[in-house]
């Protein structure tokens, strides 16, 4: 899809907050209401605006370990690729889930209560996983940065 300034300009607003009235909006990118909206819906029907959230505070909720973990499977095949991932995709603490270069296969964040909390999830959810060979777990000790804003200014 191609994007102009304006398209850029709306995606900027709704990064910050997605909450806007189409017509605060509006005003925001100096358009009308109407045309705004349509760029908002095209933007939509393009998947560039994939869906509306809240961004939850982690911490408020009682989720104060951020573990990032490396998983290397035994095989690369597509199969054990893809079972890995149907299983992994079903858990809720798995926040997200990269397919790696290197050393490990997969590299997963998981958000959870506590320590007890994580080694049950190795033991009772990766462990028994028969594609899976290694896991290894970093703790995140001080979040420095997190945002959702994707840096716009490199799109053309």
């Amino acid at each position: 899809m191609d994007l102009d300034a304006t398209d850029l300009k709306i995606l900027r607003e709704l990064q910050t907050d997605s909450s806007l009235s189409n017509v605060e909006l509006a005003k925001r990118v100096h358009l009308s209401p109407s045309p705004c909206l349509a760029r908002v819906r095209a933007l939509e029907a393009g998947q560039v605006i994939r869906r509306h959230v809240a961004l939850l505070d982690a911490n408020q909720l009682g989720l104060h370990l951020n573990v990032f973990i490396s998983i290397s499977l035994k095989q690369q095949t597509r199969a054990a690729l893809e079972a890995f991932e149907a299983k992994i995709c079903t858990r809720d603490e798995v926040m997200e889930c990269y397919l790696m270069s290197g050393d490990a296969d997969y590299l997963i964040r998981v958000a959870l209560p506590d320590i007890a909390s994580l080694e049950r999830f190795i033991i009772e959810q990766l462990s028994p996983m028969k594609e899976v060979e290694k896991i290894r777990s970093s703790f995140a000790l001080n979040q420095v940065r997190y945002k959702t804003a994707l840096p716009l200014q490199f799109v053309s």
